[in-house]
């Protein structure tokens, strides 16, 4: 570890050459000119993707110069190629947003694209300064006996992090062919597409071990270090990612099934290692919620066979009209709200008589649980322009308050009159 930064503190040296800092001032001069150029709009009504070309071009013209008057400009050279590189993810941003959704584009560059261009541009950089092979070679120490070196551990932490981020589109894309083949229903694909890329990320961390020289005795070691860990610390992060393995292989609780949660329904986004996100229509809210929850609580699904859900609306009639011709608007209405499912056809029920009115229950079926509160709505809307059509009223009750005299009248104050309401 000492010999490593050594080297690295050595590289501070060529900051006390007055050519190294002559093509750093230019170099970073010119890309913060830029970003501000193009931040304010300097060029009027020109795109926004044509401030960096003009930098680039600017920066070529000096590095041009300095040639010309026989100053070293490897390092100006070298980092204009870099620039012109990140430019071009730009325009590879563009291009791949018109064949992918933008989550998957932006997940695509994020974590895999733009990492990977800023490791291979450090290593050309570094490469510029000193020699990789000597630094790959450093010792950083032992581990279980095993010696160390940058190189090994470089390209351990390299491994694990393309197995963890990059496993992700191969296992989507096989999971897509065995539904395909298959004919699995979308939730178990998805369920699929996690118990894969766990499958690859546990290869992948064998893979590193096998790369690192660890023997069995350094294995059994850290699992008896896991376990002292499991008994002490992370007994509840061990119990969560058990519950959502269990959770996959038993298929309860999958991406895209619709739960009930506090009233509420929810759709499932991600099963994760740790815990599980739903997604709330009411608020637009992303829930994560300890996959050993589904295992201590009772959890209402309503997609675990289908996606179909049977929804409901209350309403009330007057006395004095027919309830078999209620019914029956009832459920014709019902049947030209365009998301109610015609088949199951609607049903509707007179329920019990009331106070002020007789209470009917409509009763119909929906093919998206998420949707319920707005499809209600619609059927409501629905009730209440054909009882508007067909002169059916929907009574409520009425309160009517009457003024109170001391000493009372020899009538009563109170007495109604035959337009009046009953007081209730």
């Amino acid at each position: 570890m000492r010999e490593l930064l050594l080297e690295v503190l050595g590289w501070l040296g060529y900051l006390e050459r007055p050519a190294v800092v002559a093509q750093l001032l230019v170099s970073v001069g010119l890309m913060t000119l830029t970003r501000i150029a193009r931040r304010h709009h300097w060029l009027g009504r020109w795109p926004r993707l044509a401030y960096a070309p003009l930098g680039l071009a600017a920066l070529g013209l000096a590095s041009g110069l300095l040639h010309h008057l026989n100053h070293p400009y490897g390092l100006a050279r070298l980092l204009g190629q870099l620039w012109l590189g990140w430019f071009a993810l730009t325009l590879l941003h563009r291009l791949l947003g018109r064949w992918m959704q933008p989550e998957r584009v932006h997940q695509l560059e994020s974590r895999l694209l733009r990492p990977a261009y800023l490791l291979v541009a450090t290593l050309l950089v570094i490469s510029e300064l000193d020699s990789l092979r000597d630094l790959a070679v450093a010792p950083l120490g032992a581990l279980f006996g095993v010696p160390l070196t940058a190189g090994k551990l470089f390209q351990a932490g390299v491994i694990v992090y393309v197995v963890l981020v990059g496993c992700g589109p191969p296992a989507a894309g096989l999971a897509w062919l065995v539904q395909r083949a298959v004919g699995f229903s979308d939730g178990s694909r998805k369920a699929m597409e996690l118990m894969l890329r766990y499958t690859v990320v546990a290869i992948g961390l064998v893979a590193v071990a096998l790369h690192l020289g660890l023997n069995t005795t350094a294995l059994i070691a850290v699992a008896g270090g896991l376990s002292v860990g499991l008994g002490f610390g992370i007994k509840e992060v061990f119990s969560n990612f058990v519950s959502g393995l269990w959770l996959l292989f038993e298929g309860s609780v999958r991406p895209g099934e619709v739960l009930m949660l506090d009233g509420d329904p929810c759709e499932v986004r991600r099963l994760g290692l740790r815990a599980t996100l739903l997604w709330r229509d009411r608020d637009n809210a992303e829930l994560l919620i300890p996959n050993q929850t589904f295992f201590t609580e009772s959890a209402t699904t309503y997609t675990a066979s289908d996606r179909m859900r049977r929804s409901q609306v209350s309403i009330g009639a007057a006395y004095h009209h027919n309830p078999a011709e209620v019914i029956a608007l009832l459920e014709a209405t019902a049947a030209q709200v365009k998301r109610v499912l015609p088949e199951p056809a609607p049903k509707a029920l007179m329920l019990n008589y009331g106070d002020y009115a007789i209470n009917y229950a409509l009763r119909f079926w929906i093919s998206n649980p998420m949707d319920n509160v707005g499809i209600c709505s619609e059927v409501n809307q629905a009730i209440w322009q054909a009882f508007q059509e067909h002169n059916i009223e929907i009574p409520f009750p009425q309160q009517v308050e009457y003024s109170m005299q001391w000493p009372p009248e020899e009538h009563r104050t109170n007495s109604r009159s035959p337009n009046q309401q009953p007081a209730v």
